[in-house]
């Protein structure tokens, strides 16, 4: 059988909490390639002692961040800074013409990592998601450690998206893939308008794609049921381009969207056994085409 390599390992989400102290984010990059990290800190949020900044690959950086606070994190990629530290990133860019975003957020499409640090006495929790409401540039999981709760699990996206991202979502030759409603602009895939609620507003096509490639991320604005998780007490890894492990392909199928329809994976990121995972998703029109793999253990 075939054998192949997969990595492994908001939307806007911000909760009105009164704010674990001492809480500590690790950034590790995991890439073959440089990556330049972006932090904005939510409105009313202390800022962390940094904006942007590089990470080189195996290379690791820390912050502190004190209870209450929230905001997101992002990799950029295809950076370029002069000698005074002007320039601009090819994807995930802020805007500053800096390496330090100095308060602003990603350039879409980028995937985002979004904290919202409970309360020192433990009586709230921390709230943490990865969301490719904005599209995706890089796999990035989070990993909970030192924490409690039933859901102080990993999350993130660590298949290579921009691998099967669809034409008409595609940036340039590949460096990114961009949201349905960033492409399209249209309220359905933007769920803003008559489509604003989580009545009206429901998975698209292409959300479906995001969410079977990456069930624990957010994939459209109201997918809060599977892509938010709760910890209490922990420190937080954000890692870019997690560790690999081997997968072997099991069954391809081909099928028309309105005619065939295949159970979605479990999620990808559990920590042992064998499961079912969906790698892989290549459309045209109607016609897609789904490759089953499954985890050597």
């Amino acid at each position: 059988m075939d054998q192949l390599t997969v990595s492994t390992s908001f939307h806007p989400l911000i909760h009105s909490l009164s704010g674990i102290s001492g809480t500590t984010f690790t950034f590790k990059n995991r890439c073959d390639y440089t990556v330049w990290p972006g932090i904005l800190s939510s409105a009313g949020s202390t800022p962390l002692d940094s904006t942007g900044f590089e990470l080189n690959p195996g290379e690791s950086r820390s912050f502190q961040a004190p209870s209450g606070w929230s905001g997101r994190f992002w990799g950029r990629t295809g950076c370029i800074f002069d000698t005074s530290g002007q320039g601009s990133c090819a994807t995930g860019d802020c805007g500053s013409n800096q390496m330090s975003c100095n308060g602003a957020g990603a350039t879409p499409p980028a995937t985002l990592a979004e904290f919202t640090i409970g309360s020192a006495s433990g009586s709230n929790p921390d709230f943490y998601d990865v969301s490719l409401v904005d599209g995706y540039n890089l796999p990035l999981a989070v990993d909970a450690s030192g924490g409690s709760g039933v859901s102080c699990v990993t999350t993130g996206c660590v298949t290579d998206l921009n691998r099967m991202c669809p034409s008409e979502l595609r940036v340039g030759d590949g460096q990114a893939c961009r949201s349905a409603c960033e492409a399209f602009g249209s309220p359905e895939y933007c769920c803003s308008g008559s489509f604003g609620s989580p009545n009206t507003c429901h998975p698209t096509v292409y959300s479906e794609l995001f969410k079977s490639a990456c069930p624990r991320s957010y994939s459209y604005a109201y997918d809060d049921a599977t892509s938010t998780f709760t910890c209490t007490g922990a420190d937080y890894t954000i890692t870019f381009c997690p560790r690999s492990t081997r997968i072997k392909l099991l069954s391809r199928f081909e099928c028309f969207i309105d005619t065939c329809f295949l159970p979605k994976p479990p999620p990808l990121l559990l920590p042992r056994g064998k499961f079912w995972l969906l790698l892989s998703t290549r459309s045209k029109g109607s016609q897609f085409w789904r490759s089953e793999y499954q985890v050597l253990t």
